[in-house]
């Protein structure tokens, strides 16, 4: 059927989405994506070359002008802080919020926060993210939250809240033990605000063939080289993100877990809730030393 005078998709039309990690991979199309649906775009990045780059280049393709961006680093308390406190500067609607930056780190480093850098990053990026801007989502619902998990989180050796003062797991453990708490996360938060009208999903985007993990030099380029290989196009991987955070028929879906568009069972440790909950006042405890106002998110015990 010849469609080249179909009305464009302007299903999201109006409706403020943030996004992390989105100048470059999985986060960089799903920006474009829903840029083409006509939603408010406000990316989060490092850099703001590549910000502004980003960001011109979703203008030409999709003709959205309503398009925005913010700088910050997600592994660094203050930095996010400040994010959250620019956005609702700016805007008083958050329709839909896209957690997805996140990196494996190969070699043990600290954030200047003293937290492990996978955990601050994949971790209390969303974390701090989320808790900040809860009650902004609370006032648009329908309102969504996406958390980008992993498969990974099934090699996940995690039994409670890690000890960031002891000698610990790096590399690809760490990470498959923060892609598991970010399910943990996902799922406790989705129950206690159920009542509220805003959703909590988390989604596993498949091996992408991306820049993921090229800061880890040799093993890095291993990383890659798998992901081109066995890997799927960063199009592809969006593509769960996009459903979740537009298809109509899941506003008032909560707590699952995608994979490929479809609604799957995640690993059995992802549902205790004792660990789900210890994590969670691990985590309120760890942000609230660092100066966090978690009077907010206290009562989601």
């Amino acid at each position: 059927m010849d469609d080249t005078n179909a009305l464009p998709d302007l299903s999201m039309r109006g409706k403020n989405c943030l996004i992390t990690g989105a100048t470059s991979g999985i986060g960089k199309v799903t920006a474009m994506e829903l840029a083409a649906r006509g939603a408010n775009i406000i990316i989060v990045g490092r850099s703001v070359e590549k910000c502004e780059s980003t960001l011109a280049e979703i203008e030409a393709k999709t003709s959205n002008a309503n398009l925005d961006y913010l700088v910050a680093d997600l592994s660094d308390f203050n930095s996010v802080k400040n994010l959250a406190k620019n956005f609702t500067n700016k805007y008083s609607k958050l329709s839909v919020l896209i957690n997805n930056a996140g990196g494996i780190f190969m070699r043990r480093a600290d954030t200047a926060d003293g937290i492990e850098m996978t955990w601050a990053l994949n971790h209390f990026g969303y974390f701090w993210l989320t808790g900040y801007l809860i009650d902004v989502l609370k006032s648009t619902t329908p309102s969504r939250v996406i958390n980008v998990s992993s498969d990974a989180h099934k090699r996940a050796t995690l039994s409670g809240p890690p000890n960031m003062h002891d000698k610990m797991p790096i590399g690809y453990l760490t990470y498959a033990n923060t892609k598991l708490a970010n399910l943990l996360f996902s799922y406790h938060l989705a129950y206690n605000i159920k009542s509220t009208g805003v959703t909590v999903n988390a989604m596993h985007p498949g091996i992408v063939a991306t820049d993921f993990g090229s800061s880890n030099g040799i093993i890095g380029k291993a990383i890659q080289m798998n992901a081109k290989v066995f890997g799927v196009k960063p199009e592809v991987g969006a593509r769960t993100i996009i459903q979740l955070a537009s298809a109509p028929e899941l506003y008032q879906v909560t707590g699952k877990y995608f994979v490929n568009g479809r609604e799957l069972l995640s690993s059995k440790t992802s549902y205790d809730t004792k660990l789900g909950t210890k994590l969670w006042q691990w985590s309120v405890d760890v942000s609230r030393r660092h100066g966090m106002d978690t009077k907010r998110i206290e009562f989601l015990r």
